[in-house]
């Protein structure tokens, strides 16, 4: 089992205010090391942020930590342990998965009404683990599946990744007819101006 390290997911970045919440699935290897979400310079997440949200995707980590609460988005992992092999989902041993607890999250956050999966294992683990235990009340939130931000998911565009990931920003402007930070200022510096990570 040599190169298998048994992994520890990170607390989550929510508070009362939250409408939405983004789930990834385990911290990689960067992330892990700097204890920061999305840590590796070529993942989509925090560009993507800054594009929808105004967050600055070069802003100190407290900053864009803080720059989500104040968007109403709340951030965790569907894991809060497993073991894994390097940094790839695929490496994820299976029989390891234990999730984090939802139920808790959920109470201390009761206005969230949408989670939004970053990519396919987030969203496979939170069905296997997750829904079986959830309180009934939160099995009828809104779940979709985003394309994964990582640069493993190669086959969209970062600007293909930005229009799937829109769907946020819209959900959040619905509701209570809440405005996004800069936004539309955001979406003028974003067009034609990312390449894929």
């Amino acid at each position: 089992m040599s190169g298998i390290s048994d992994l520890t997911s990170f607390p989550p970045v929510a508070d009362a205010r939250a409408r939405v919440l983004i789930l990834g699935s385990m911290p990689g290897t960067r992330s892990l090391r700097a204890q920061q979400y999305y840590a590796h310079p070529r993942n989509a997440f925090w560009p993507i942020m800054e594009a929808l949200f105004g967050i600055p995707a070069d802003a100190d980590y407290a900053r864009r930590l803080s720059g989500l609460r104040e968007s109403r988005i709340a951030l965790w992992d569907t894991l809060g342990q497993c073991r894994r092999r390097g940094s790839l989902d695929s490496r994820i041993d299976t029989d390891s998965e234990i999730a984090n607890d939802f139920n808790t999250l959920f109470r201390q956050c009761p206005r969230i009404s949408h989670v939004f999966f970053n990519g396919a294992k987030a969203e496979s683990s939170f069905r296997k683990h997750v829904l079986p235990v959830l309180e009934s009340t939160r099995r009828n939130l809104h779940y979709q599946r985003l394309p994964s931000t990582s640069p493993a998911h190669a086959s969209l565009s970062f600007d293909e990744k930005l229009t799937r990931w829109r769907i946020v920003r819209e959900v959040l402007s619905e509701r209570a007819g809440y405005s996004p930070p800069d936004a539309r200022d955001h979406d003028a510096q974003a067009s034609g101006s990312k390449s894929s990570p």
